[in-house]
C-alpha cells in the first residue's frame, strides 16, 4: 500500500472527508429551501444517485423530497382571492392553514369541500411565476461561469431543452389534465391510484384532488408496519413506469419517494398512490419501439441488436449509452444482473462518470431529447428498489414490459385482424415466452459450459488462464 493510498483510507480522513460532505449538503439545502422553486426541483433530482454521490449528500438532501418553503395565511389568502374571488375558508367547510407537505412549487393542505369529502388542496407559491424567468436566468448564468471554468461541463443546452417542460409544471390545470390521462392509461392496474381532481376549486395556482393516505414508498419501516411485501411494492412500481415507457410513451417524468404513497390495498397488498403530475414526457412511438428492443438486447446481451438499437435512437457510442442507461456495468460474457452494485461496480460507474464526462455529454445530446427525463424517471426508480432492498430483478421485469409493450405497439399498427383482443393477447404473450425462453436457454448454457470447464480443470485436462476465472465468477 503506497503512502498516499493509506493517507486516503485512514479512519482520520475519512471523518475530515465525510464532515466536508455534510457542510456541503446543508449548503445545499439551505440554498434550495432558502430560493425555492428550480433549486429545490434539482436538490430532489440529485437524490436518485445514491450510487454515486456519498451518502452525506443522500440523507440530507432527502429532506427536499417532502419539506420545503411555508408560506404564511395571508399569502395563500391572496392567491385564493386572485384566482376564484374567495378565500380558502369561504370555498371550502374546512381549510386548515398548516401544510401537510411542502415541496419545489407548493404547498399542500388538508380541505374538505362543502359534501364533506375529504381533498388535498395543492397551492402554488404566490410568487413563483414571477421568479421562474428569472430563475431560469440565473441558473444560465450559472452554467455559463461553471462552463468558463471547466469547458468540458456544459450543461447550458440540458436547461433550454427543459426550460418549456418545466414552465408546463406552473400550470396547474395541465397537471390536472395529467393525471387524468395518466388514469385511464393505467386503469388496467387495479393497484394503482390516481387522485380524483375536482376541478371546480382548480385553477392554474390550485389543484383540488381526492385526499389518498399512505406512506411514502421509501419508508421502509412504515410499509413493513402495514404487513405490506417491500418484494410485491417494488415489483408494482417498476411495472408501472415501465408500462408508460415502453408502451403509453406518457411517462412521469418525477417519481420521487414524495410522490409515491404505498398503503394496503381491498385484497391487503400494496395499492400504490401517484401523485404530482406536473412534470411529464412524451416518447413517440418510433423512440418507444427502438427502446424496448434495446433493453431486451441488452438482457440478453445481443451485442449485435445493443448497436442497432442504440444507433435508432440517435446514439453511435452504444456500450456507454447502454451502462449510462441500466446505470450499472454491464458484462458481456454472463446475463446475470445484480441490482445492487458491488463495491468494484460502484468504483467503476464514479471513475467511467469522470474519465468519460465527454463521451457521456455528446451520447447525452444525441439521444432525443425526451429521452433525458426518461432517464431521470428510470434512475429514481432505480433508486427507490435499492432502498426497499432490491427485493425483485428490476432489469428482467423491465425487459418482460418492453417485450409485452413492443407486442401491443405491433399488434395495433397491423391492420384490422389484431384488434381483435384475443389475436393482440397471443401475439404479445408469444413475445414475452420467446423472450423468456431465450433468457433461461442463455443462462442454462453459460451455467453448463461454467460447469464443463471447472470439470476439465479439477480433471487435469484443461488451465484456466485469468480471464476465464473471471468469466466463471
Amino acid at each position: 500500500m503506497t503512502g498516499e493510498t493509506s493517507r486516503v483510507s485512514s479512519p482520520s480522513y475519512l471523518s475530515e472527508m465525510s464532515a466536508c460532505h455534510q457542510r456541503a449538503a446543508d449548503y445545499m439545502v439551505k440554498g434550495a429551501v432558502s430560493n425555492g422553486g428550480l433549486y429545490i426541483k434539482l436538490g430532489q433530482g440529485l437524490c436518485a444517485f445514491n450510487h454515486l454521490l456519498p451518502p452525506e449528500y443522500i440523507r440530507t438532501l432527502q429532506v427536499l423530497e417532502d419539506q420545503a418553503l411555508n408560506r404564511r395565511n395571508k399569502e395563500v389568502d391572496a392567491l385564493f382571492l386572485e384566482d376564484f374571488n374567495k378565500t380558502p375558508e369561504q370555498l371550502f367547510k374546512t381549510f386548515n392553514y398548516e401544510p401537510i407537505a411542502a415541496a419545489s412549487l407548493a404547498q399542500v393542505h388538508k380541505a374538505e369541500l362543502n359534501d364533506g369529502t375529504p381533498v388535498a388542496v395543492k397551492v402554488q407559491y404566490i410568487d413563483l411565476r414571477d421568479r421562474f424567468d428569472g430563475d431560469i436566468r440565473t441558473l444560465e448564468i450559472l452554467l455559463d461561469i461553471i462552463k468558463f471554468m471547466h469547458p468540458s461541463f456544459g450543461f447550458r443546452w440540458v436547461l433550454k431543452d427543459l426550460k418549456g417542460t418545466l414552465a408546463q409544471e406552473l400550470d396547474f390545470e395541465n397537471e390536472a389534465r395529467n393525471s387524468e390521462r395518466c388514469a385511464e392509461e393505467l386503469k388496467h392496474f387495479h393497484f394503482v391510484v390516481i387522485p380524483k381532481v375536482f376541478w371546480e376549486q382548480t385553477s392554474k395556482r390550485v389543484l383540488t384532488a381526492e385526499f389518498c393516505s399512505g406512506c411514502k414508498i421509501n419508508n421502509v419501516e412504515e410499509i413493513k408496519h402495514q404487513g405490506i411485501s417491500l418484494k410485491d411494492t417494488a415489483d408494482k412500481l417498476i411495472r408501472i413506469f415501465a408500462e408508460q415507457i415502453f408502451y403509453t410513451g406518457f411517462i412521469h417524468a418525477d417519481p420521487h419517494p414524495g410522490n409515491v404513497l404505498v398503503r394496503q390495498g381491498p385484497d391487503k397488498k400494496a395499492e400504490l398512490v401517484l401523485l404530482d403530475h406536473g412534470l411529464y414526457e412524451f416518447l413517440s412511438q418510433h423512440d418507444r419501439e427502438a427502446l424496448c428492443k434495446l433493453w431486451r438486447a441488452i438482457v440478453l446481451r445481443d451485442e449485435a441488436s445493443m448497436k442497432m438499437y442504440s444507433a435508432a435512437l440517435g446514439v453511435k457510442e452504444y456500450f456507454l449509452f447502454c451502462e449510462m442507461l441500466l446505470q450499472r456495468p454491464i458484462n458481456m460474457r454472463t446475463l446475470a444482473l445484480s441490482n445492487i452494485l458491488s463495491r468494484e461496480e460502484t468504483a467503476y460507474m464514479q471513475q467511467m462518470a469522470i474519465s468519460r464526462f465527454e463521451s457521456i455529454m455528446q451520447v447525452l445530446k444525441s439521444m432525443p431529447r425526451p429521452m433525458l427525463l426518461v432517464f431521470r424517471n428510470i434512475n429514481t426508480v432505480r433508486s427507490i428498489n435499492i432502498t426497499l432492498g432490491a427485493p425483485v430483478d428490476r432489469y428482467f421485469i423491465m425487459a418482460k414490459s418492453a417485450v409485452r409493450g413492443w407486442g401491443k405497439i405491433q399488434a395495433e399498427k397491423t391492420g384490422i385482424l389484431p384488434r381483435l383482443r384475443i389475436i393482440s393477447w397471443c401475439r404479445t404473450t408469444w413475445e414475452s415466452l420467446k423472450f423468456q425462453v431465450a433468457l433461461r436457454s442463455e443462462m442454462v448454457i453459460m451455467s453448463l459450459t461454467r460447469t464443463c470447464l471447472r470439470l476439465l480443470e479439477i480433471l487435469g485436462l484443461a488451465t484456466l488462464d485469468a480471464e476465464v476465472y473471471n468469466y466463471l465468477t
